[in-house]
């Protein structure tokens, strides 16, 4: 029988533990500009999903059904590989000696993302009494206005929860960025794997660091919450 010996040094040592970090340092990079992009799409189409003209809420509506019902790993493969239908040459040509791998990553992340992220703050949006926007659209306050100062910031400290599913969601998802060979914290493990034959430590390496910042983005927003709460309170 087949035994496995283990050995966690490798994690520890220079030329590989110096990959992971390499790899950590593009997911958290990704992540975090996806996290932010993906919000204030979300927050857009939110808002045209709900608009009072007809064609922008039609334009919402087929964003949200085309996004939500396709997998993730298609759209990144769209991105990265279908842009060179829809860009320009000179602008694919830049991109190409600009990290393009990672473009075309953030593009899908950002958008798939930002289909929940709609949905969660359409809903809080609607859980507000609709006299709130009555009463601001009386007082003189466009529609975008009233939006912008009295429902949204409201609708969102009630989607908090859903919101930081979405996040979350998103930091795990850029390990599927690795299909298409953006240097993230899987493609380093994989490489770590590769070339060391020791799977289990390097996966289990990557394991525990995506747990690491699932923990570390719940704390964040839970603390950024429960400060807008005692504000919230204290006015």
């Amino acid at each position: 029988m087949l035994s496995y010996h283990f050995d966690w040094s490798i994690i520890l040592s220079g030329t590989y533990f110096d990959w992971l970090v390499s790899g950590l340092k593009v997911t958290l990079w990704l992540s975090a500009s996806g996290i932010l992009l993906s919000f204030l799409l979300g927050l857009c189409v939110a808002v045209m999903r709900m608009s009072h003209i007809a064609p922008v809420r039609w334009v919402a509506q087929l964003f949200l059904e085309v996004t939500r019902n396709t997998p993730l790993l298609v759209q990144i493969f769209f991105w990265y590989f279908g842009s060179y239908k829809l860009l320009p040459t000179d602008l694919n040509d830049w991109l190409n000696n600009h990290n393009f791998e990672f473009v075309a990553a953030l593009a899908a992340l950002t958008i798939y993302t930002s289909a929940f992220i709609a949905e969660d703050i359409r809903s809080g949006v609607l859980s507000i009494p609709k006299e709130q926007l009555e009463a601001a659209r009386s007082a003189g306050f466009s529609y975008l206005r009233s939006m912008q100062y009295i429902i949204l910031p409201q609708a969102v400290r009630i989607t908090i929860p859903p919101l930081v599913n979405q996040f979350l969601n998103l930091a795990k998802n850029s390990s599927l960025a690795m299909t298409i060979g953006v240097m993230e914290l899987t493609y380093q493990a994989r490489q770590v794997e590769s070339y060391t034959f020791k799977g289990f430590e390097a996966f289990t390496a990557a394991t525990v660091v995506y747990l690491a910042l699932s923990v570390v983005i719940t704390f964040l927003v839970d603390q950024y919450n429960n400060r807008v709460l005692k504000l919230h309170k204290a006015s």
